[in-house]
């Protein structure tokens, strides 16, 4: 459903709605289906047939088709993935610490 999600994501965005609308995805992320995408759409009273026509269009598609080239150009395989100062946190690095406060050091310097 990550591409479905995105495409809504997107065409909540269109009305202004983009970070209600992720919240509520994110808060049912393992629960995701087309009925849901649609009943958060209506939750935070999108028009309905401007959301669907948004969420299909080749603008929406092609956005979506960009953002992943990107990824696997910089390496990232799924999400969330994290960079700091450009290099890559490794999922469940201890190090993740040690690296924002030696950035953080070096920013106040």
């Amino acid at each position: 459903m990550a591409r479905p999600a995105a495409q809504a994501a997107l065409a909540a965005h269109a009305q202004g709605e983009f970070w209600a609308y992720h919240d509520k995805v994110f808060g049912s992320y393992n629960q995701l289906t087309e009925q849901k995408l649609l009943a958060f759409a209506q939750e935070l009273q999108l028009d309905l047939a401007k959301f669907n026509l948004d969420r299909t269009s080749p603008l929406v598609q092609s956005q979506i088709d960009q953002d992943l080239q990107l990824g696997q150009t910089v390496g990232i395989t799924g999400t969330p993935t994290i960079f700091i100062n450009g290099v890559k946190l490794e999922s469940g690095s201890p190090d993740v610490y040690q690296m924002i406060n030696a950035e953080l050091k070096r920013l106040s310097k």
